[in-house]
């Protein structure tokens, strides 16, 4: 786990706002932008302010006229049968089912996404959406758009802010991350034929009640996605470049999507052929 200390090493002077919000535009992030935004505040060298300062960067950049969209996961908030990293005993499952707090989107916090997409969610006028493991946050003038109608089913499919990102042709900042990182192909695992279903579970609020209720999913495989990317960066299509001492890639979601899906069809025939 990077410290303190580590971040002070890797610069020769503090990470700025100012200083964010050039490079940011070097990398090509422009006025009235939407985008998705995956961050490690840590990358980005020593920062005066912390995610404070990241976001009011990303802010100054894309300003009013843009919108900047960013995960705000709860994946605890999930059935315990289908936990791996860690598993729990067997015994605390019908337990953890019947207290697991009810998602609430004011106060159920993200969790592994990083302290600047935790700060993002909380930032006032910033949205999130419902879905009770899988939400986004998102703040500008598509925020309502992008985060409105996320069903409980296919939770990063058709119904889900990565959709509605893709039909706004938005764009996707990696800042300091890896494709492993990168949500947007997961909505091409739900286009991609082929794709084996699970039944998911978590606790929400209906009709004022704390329930636990199932819903429709697909076995999602992150492990795919740096080779994705690395085959769709050597399009051409993947700008990169530093902002502080974060390596840092800005690209179309769109053409990400459409790329992921050819490479996933190409992988499930392979499998069934094998």
């Amino acid at each position: 786990m990077p410290t303190e200390a580590d971040a002070i090493a890797q610069c020769t002077k503090p990470r700025t706002r100012e200083g964010i919000a050039h490079d940011l535009l070097d990398l090509g992030l422009q006025e009235g932008m939407t985008v998705l935004v995956h961050s490690s505040l840590s990358s980005l060298g020593w920062v005066c302010g912390g995610p404070v300062t990241v976001i009011q960067a990303l802010m100054d950049v894309v300003t009013d006229k843009g919108t900047i969209v960013m995960p705000a996961m709860s994946p605890g908030n999930s059935d315990p049968m289908l936990w791996h990293n860690p598993p729990v005993p067997g015994e605390w499952k019908e337990i953890i089912r019947a207290t697991m707090p009810a998602f609430d989107p004011l106060v159920t916090p993200a969790r592994g996404m990083g302290i600047t997409a935790e700060v993002f969610r909380t930032w006032p006028g910033t949205v999130r959406s419902a879905h009770p493991s899988t939400s986004f946050a998102a703040r500008g003038s598509h925020a309502d758009d992008v985060v409105r109608d996320h069903k409980l089913d296919n939770c990063l499919g058709e119904t889900s802010p990565l959709a509605r990102l893709y039909d706004l042709d938005a764009a996707v900042l990696l800042l300091g991350v890896g494709y492993d990182c990168n949500t947007c192909f997961h909505l091409s695992e739900y286009r991609a034929p082929g794709a084996r279903s699970v039944t998911e579970g978590s606790a929400v609020m209906i009709a004022g009640q704390r329930t636990w209720t199932t819903y429709t999913d697909i076995e999602l495989h992150e492990e795919r996605f740096m080779q994705i990317g690395t085959a769709f960066e050597q399009t051409g299509a993947v700008r990169v470049g530093y902002v502080g001492s974060a390596q840092s890639r800005l690209f179309k979601e769109r053409a990400a999507v459409d790329f992921a899906v050819r490479q996933i069809v190409r992988a499930r025939e392979e499998t069934e052929a094998s």
